[in-house]
């Protein structure tokens, strides 16, 4: 089959799109507004972007009314958010935090976990996660879309500080991403688990460019 996105429908019960563009990694982000509000939610469109000096970004939709979520605003206004990684222990809680709340209700009060805080910034990350990333705001990029929905809101930040949990280092100084178990978004209501992998070379690559693909030590 073959179909034209923008004009034609595909003719399935869903979507194809968002099944197609998998594993997706998860942007789980914690925020505080400037009045203190904290906030915590999943975002499925999350990337790192390079990694001299590592910087990612996050694509936020509009609500259907047209409001812009939390997390975009509350990085825009605070300068700061943090990455928790998302893992396969936490999926439950993860998929509470992406509730819909009252403005002044916080989704940590219903989560299971246990609360501690950014260096940079007074922003709560979960203790649970292996990993967090403080994350420093740059840039937003807005892109309208056919409808508020389809509207987002691109959001542009450094990493300037990593959290590593020890126990997830292996011997030999990596991060055992198996004993982690990252949980990643697929398409309709669909979730994935890292629990297998591979290695492979780019043949006749030349130090630099190995040092880009494996990530140089600092």
């Amino acid at each position: 089959m073959k179909f034209n996105p923008l004009t034609e429908s595909s003719g399935l019960p869903h979507s194809p799109f968002k099944g197609c563009t998998v594993p997706r990694p998860i942007g789980w982000l914690s925020s505080v507004s400037e009045d203190g509000q904290e906030n915590i939610a999943p975002y499925s469109q999350w990337q790192n972007l390079t990694f001299d000096p590592p910087m990612v970004m996050f694509s936020a939709n509009h609500y259907p009314d047209g409001r812009r979520k939390d997390t975009v605003i509350n990085a825009e206004r605070t300068g700061w958010f943090v990455w928790n990684m998302a893992t396969y222990p936490l999926r439950e809680e993860v998929n509470k935090s992406a509730m819909a709340l009252e403005a002044d209700e916080s989704e940590w009060d219903h989560l299971d976990v246990t609360k501690i805080y950014a260096d940079n910034y007074p922003i709560p990350m979960v203790k649970e996660s292996p990993v967090h990333f403080e994350c420093r705001y740059l840039s937003t990029q807005r892109l309208m879309g056919n409808s508020n929905q389809g509207s987002i809101d691109v959001v542009f930040a450094r990493v300037e500080k990593i959290h590593i949990n020890d126990d997830y280092l292996t011997e030999d100084g990596l991060l055992d991403i198996l004993k982690a178990e990252p949980i990643a978004r697929m398409g309709y209501f669909d979730y994935t688990v890292v629990r297998e992998k591979f290695e492979m070379r780019v043949p006749g690559a030349s130090a630099e460019a190995r040092q880009g693909l494996e990530g140089a030590a600092n």
